[in-house]
């Protein structure tokens, strides 16, 4: 999975692990800041409604072009493997080495998030510090700084209006939503396929660093 999808999923899924849920219904490209070694920046599109997400475009190493839908009511995430007609289903924190890592930033309340940063546990002993407003791509955002435990820093931007990070700035690269469009969105894009079968682990499996496709 390239780095600036990895980037993504960090910081999504972080924002689940406190069950924060999006003011307005919206889609948007995913796109990573930072050029691939070919000058293209990689994209990912995100459908968001309340308390469920959904990112997709995830085609690189062998997601077989799927698509990870996140309800955060059950803190269950399920990654959709088209190409087999299966999905893995992991709880949030678990899974995946991506999904394992979504510690970069959480907020429950976009105008007091520090002490939600700050209680995270690779982020003890670290700071955090609210700028204050800025815009970003025309949108009204609240912009944040911190560091983890390990002195890392990160900065994040919380669109005001969809209470959701439109902006992120750290360590391993950063990213953007663009063409943000609000919205309501259809209710299939958060199920899973009733064509599909759950992959089973294997007692005794390692978790993989990405879904293995069933032989």
């Amino acid at each position: 999975m390239h780095r600036g999808i990895r980037a993504v999923l960090i910081l999504v899924f972080a924002l689940g692990t406190t069950a924060v849920f999006a003011q307005e219904d919206f889609s948007a490209d995913i796109v990573n800041n930072k050029a691939d070694g070919n000058g293209n920046q990689n994209k990912a599109k995100i459908y968001v409604t309340k308390s469920k997400w959904r990112i997709e475009g995830l085609g690189e190493g062998r997601m077989g072009g799927g698509a990870i839908i996140t309800n955060l009511s059950t803190g269950m995430s399920n990654i959709l493997i088209p190409d087999r007609k299966m999905y893995m289903e992991f709880p949030q924190g678990k899974g995946p080495a991506g999904q394992r890592m979504w510690s970069f930033f959480q907020a429950r309340d976009i105008d007091n998030a520090c002490s939600d940063w700050l209680s995270l546990p690779n982020n003890k002993g670290g700071t955090c510090k609210k700028i204050g407003s800025d815009t970003v791509n025309g949108r009204s955002t609240v912009k944040y700084e911190g560091t983890n435990s390990n002195g890392e820093s990160g900065t994040v931007w919380f669109d005001k209006k969809i209470a959701f990070p439109i902006k992120w700035e750290g360590k391993n690269g950063g990213g953007e939503l663009e063409n943000i469009k609000e919205g309501s969105q259809p209710s299939s894009l958060f199920e899973i396929p009733s064509d599909y079968q759950k992959f089973q682990m294997p007692a005794g499996m390692n978790m993989p660093n990405t879904p293995q496709r069933p032989n």
